[in-house]
């Protein structure tokens, strides 16, 4: 074994000594609320696909009519964010999209999601309810869904035009989302 070989090895051991160990929430993959460009949405979800990131961006539709026509647009159910599961430790990877801003935190730490969350959105749109932004709701009260597909479903109750809307809110963005549901399925939490 020559000297350089030894020299090598010493450092490379000094090295390993040097490397904080990564907390075990820098290794899990958890979901984060991502914050992009305005209107760049659906550029970001189709970067995060190309680059192999595991994503949700939940869309609505929305009809638009315009002189001669009326549009049905699929838009953002969350302007400004899209939803990315990854752990912390490959952060940069998700932060060198274009469009990406950061991600959602307080105090300078991004903030995981609840899965229960964004499992929410998800029942909502594959079981075929009509879904759209809904203004954040602070104050309402909390109610549960006892029948139907999204049994057990946590909200709030507001009413639009004399029906009752059921609000599910993502703490961590500030934003809410509201469906029409009959009070029928809904008791008090």
């Amino acid at each position: 074994m020559s000297l350089s070989d030894i020299s090598a090895r010493t450092l490379i051991e000094r090295a390993d000594c040097l490397v904080p160990e990564l907390p075990a929430s820098f290794l899990e993959q958890r979901w984060y609320a991502v914050y992009t460009c305005a209107n760049r949405e659906k550029r970001v979800a189709q970067q995060f696909s190309t680059r192999g990131i595991d994503h949700f961006l939940p869309l609505y539709e929305s009809p638009r009519r315009w002189k001669d026509r009326t549009v049905r647009l699929q838009l953002p159910l969350f302007p400004g964010y899209v939803f990315a599961r990854l752990a912390l430790k490959n952060r940069l990877r998700l932060l060198q999209v274009p469009g990406v801003v950061s991600l959602v935190g307080f105090d300078g730490r991004p903030a995981p999601l609840p899965e229960e969350d964004l499992a929410q959105i998800r029942a909502f749109l594959d079981h075929g309810f009509r879904v759209e932004p809904h203004p954040y709701l602070q104050v309402g009260k909390r109610v549960r869904v006892i029948s139907g597909p999204l049994e057990g479903t946590i909200g709030v109750i507001s009413r639009r035009k004399n029906r009752s809307r059921f609000v599910v809110t993502i703490e961590a963005i500030r934003r809410s989302v509201a469906i029409e549901i009959g009070e029928g399925h809904l008791r008090p939490f």
